[in-house]
């Protein structure tokens, strides 16, 4: 028999009556919002032909997530088998019918939450995903991707983003975003830069990055310094294209200054395979602080994402390379790693730097009172695994009494799948309209506060925090 997909319109509220009323008036206050995504994953490509499309349903939903099929995978399912890989199956349905009977493994996460928003609000689908409406949910989807109305920009507008901002190696010719700019369309879609690939020095392929940079900046690339002048060719280059800011993922927040010539010295022995993993880690430390004094610079927005153990799985990375589900969390340390960047730059206001954890024991102990001190720090929004009801709720309840609202960004989607973003956003001003309903009824703060409060987190911290 089919179950019926029903979204009430208190989900996620608490079920105490005054606090419930409370939050559904601050939500309804924000729900019709424009959207604002300023750091995530979404290919630009998708927008860059007025004729794009996403695909089939398993190649919109399934295959580019790592949140499902790191699920899948831990029930013993094979990537393959959900079209990953170079054996992967081809056939869209039969991945679906494989999603599909083991969606029930989704339940009570967020990744249930945001799909099943997609599948009512986006698709008009009336049946929960299940083993026996599997080809049905399919066939309604595929239809619907393959009309124009469901084309990416059509669905841009639908969504009401006011603003999407990519992620993009420093060595991307924005090829798309250059299309798209172009094109004539008012979508705001913008890069964001990333030079993750050419700062850490014991990166795969590292001196492949090297060689492309070179090429796309015009710069002979031969020391330190000519490394230092083609990022600062890209990070103008990107600000020219419309960036706002700039990204690094590390493993951790450790910050630090070389000399000059202890910087080449690294740096030109990596260009000979001659680094060890500690000059690794002290060159991208260094870099973290010529990053932080670039933005200073130029304006652009420095993003930190701090704390992920990457390609856990050694297996599965080297059959399937990075992002494919097996990425864990680590415990890490900010205060101190971070004080050489916060005392050299953290106390000029023209720095605006957004760091983020998987490490969420660390808000309260740490970053709160960190972004409660410095004027250049903000902390950023829960990131991946704590993007969920607990995790932004442990966030609001572990930074705010230190830091307050106004040292926080607002929502980061930080998403990879473009339908999941208004199901994202609209679960983060549910839960924040839940945890602000919480301060009224307990006479923390009034509704008038509560009311501008809400406002701000849905929207218009995001917009100052990156200078949109």
């Amino acid at each position: 028999m089919k179950k019926k997909l029903i979204l009430d319109p208190d989900r996620f509220f608490e079920p105490e009556l005054k606090t419930k009323k409370i939050a559904g008036t601050l939500y309804e206050s924000v729900s019709d919002l424009p959207i604002v995504a300023p750091h995530g994953h979404v290919n630009p490509a998708l927008f860059a032909d007025s004729n794009g499309s996403f695909g089939n349903p398993a190649e919109l939903i399934v295959i580019p997530d790592h949140y499902l099929y790191r699920m899948l995978y831990s029930q013993g399912i094979s990537l393959e088998s959900l079209g990953i890989g170079s054996k992967a199956e081809s056939d869209p349905k039969k991945i679906w019918k494989i999603f599909a009977e083991n969606y029930y493994l989704y339940r009570g996460t967020p990744t249930e939450i945001w799909l099943n928003y997609e599948f009512s609000n986006v698709f008009g689908i009336k049946y929960k995903l299940t083993k026996e409406t599997a080809m049905e949910i399919y066939d309604i989807i595929d239809k619907k991707l393959k009309s124009p109305e469901f084309s990416p920009r059509k669905m841009f507008d639908k969504f009401n983003i006011e603003v999407l901002c990519t992620t993009d190696e420093a060595s991307d010719t924005l090829e798309n975003h250059k299309k798209i700019k172009s094109s004539g369309w008012k979508g705001r879609i913008l890069p964001t830069f990333r030079p993750d690939s050419v700062v850490n020095i014991n990166t795969k392929n590292w001196k492949k990055n090297i060689e492309k940079l070179s090429a796309v900046s015009g710069i002979n690339i031969c020391d330190y310094k000519t490394f230092i002048e083609a990022i600062r060719q890209r990070r103008q280059f990107f600000k020219s294209m419309g960036a706002v800011s700039t990204d690094s993922g590390v493993l951790t927040p450790y910050t630090g200054e070389l000399s000059k010539e202890e910087a080449n010295k690294i740096f030109t022995n990596a260009l000979k395979n001659k680094v060890s993993n500690e000059d690794a880690a002290r060159f991208t430390g260094h870099l973290i602080m010529e990053m932080a004094g670039m933005s200073i610079e130029d304006g652009l927005v420095m993003q930190m994402h701090c704390g992920c153990y990457r390609n856990h799985n050694q297996k599965v990375y080297e059959e399937f390379g990075p992002d494919k589900g097996c990425d864990i969390p680590i415990q890490i340390e900010f205060t101190k790693n971070l004080k050489p960047l916060l005392n050299k730059y953290g106390n000029n206001s023209k720095l605006v730097l957004v760091v983020f954890t998987l490490d969420e024991t660390n808000y309260s102990r740490e970053l709160a009172p960190l972004a409660g001190h410095y004027p250049a720090m903000k902390l950023g929004a829960p990131w991946w695994f704590h993007d969920s009801i607990n995790g932004m709720t442990r966030y609001r309840q572990s930074v705010t009494e230190t830091a307050g609202l106004y040292n926080t960004t607002g929502f980061v989607d930080d998403s990879r799948s473009f339908l999941s973003i208004p199901a994202r956003h609209d679960l983060s001003r549910r839960i924040d309209a839940n945890w602000i309903a919480g301060l009224v009824a307990r006479k923390i703060i009034d509704m008038s506060d509560a009311l501008e409060m809400i406002k701000d987190t849905a929207y218009g911290l995001a917009k100052q925090t990156y200078k949109l």
